[in-house]
């Protein structure tokens, strides 16, 4: 995602906020959405909220080859989905406003992210894997049937790209709420006890 901000000192805070910012996501198999974000203090809120989910499921963290279960990471997008829905209808049409061509909202791109990249997904793959799940025997380990099937490195590829349109999105929001980075930040190693001392 391109990036481009225009920043501005709000007043109050006396923190640097951006007051314009260039989006481009791109979304696998359709294209991209793109535009200028001049975000209200609504659409500030609604970043924030968004991001705070975004920054902290499954569903932004690269899933390795045999690291955690396709079906967590399923549910986990599906929490997006409905935390989305809820950030939407609590914030209203503030996040939402008619804008000008090659503008966009909070509103806008949410939705659009949801209908074009989260929710093909799962229509898609959530009941291929739950019918392959309905297989597995009493005795088999859900872990190892799952890394058994002959579909996993697909749905694997394909949630990794839905994972990028997601950072892609969660780059913007965190450009607007004007916040620290919270996906990508690590905590500092503590010293140990020898290093403290010498």
């Amino acid at each position: 995602m391109g990036l481009r901000q225009r920043l501005g000192r709000r007043r109050g805070g006396g923190r640097f906020k951006a007051q314009e910012i260039n989006v481009k996501l791109g979304i696998p198999f359709v294209g991209e959405i793109s535009g200028t974000w001049e975000p209200s203090d609504a659409e500030r809120q609604a970043a924030w909220e968004l991001y705070v989910e975004l920054a902290t499921r499954i569903s932004v963290v690269e899933l390795g080859e045999d690291e955690g279960l396709l079906r967590e990471a399923l549910s986990s997008l599906y929490t997006v989905f409905a935390t989305t829905r809820e950030i939407l209808r609590r914030y209203g049409p503030a996040v939402a406003p008619r804008v000008a061509p090659g503008k966009v909202t909070f509103g806008a791109l949410a939705v659009n992210v949801l209908n074009l990249s989260i929710r093909p997904l799962l229509s898609r793959w959530h009941p291929l894997l739950t019918a392959y799940e309905a297989k597995r025997g009493e005795q088999v380990d859900p872990v190892a049937h799952e890394r058994q099937w002959d579909r996993a490195a697909e749905l694997r590829a394909e949630i990794e790209s839905v994972r990028q349109v997601l950072l892609s999105l969660a780059q913007a929001l965190n450009e607007v709420a004007g916040v620290g980075d919270l996906i990508t930040v690590r905590v500092p190693q503590q010293a140990t006890p020898e290093e403290a001392t010498s």
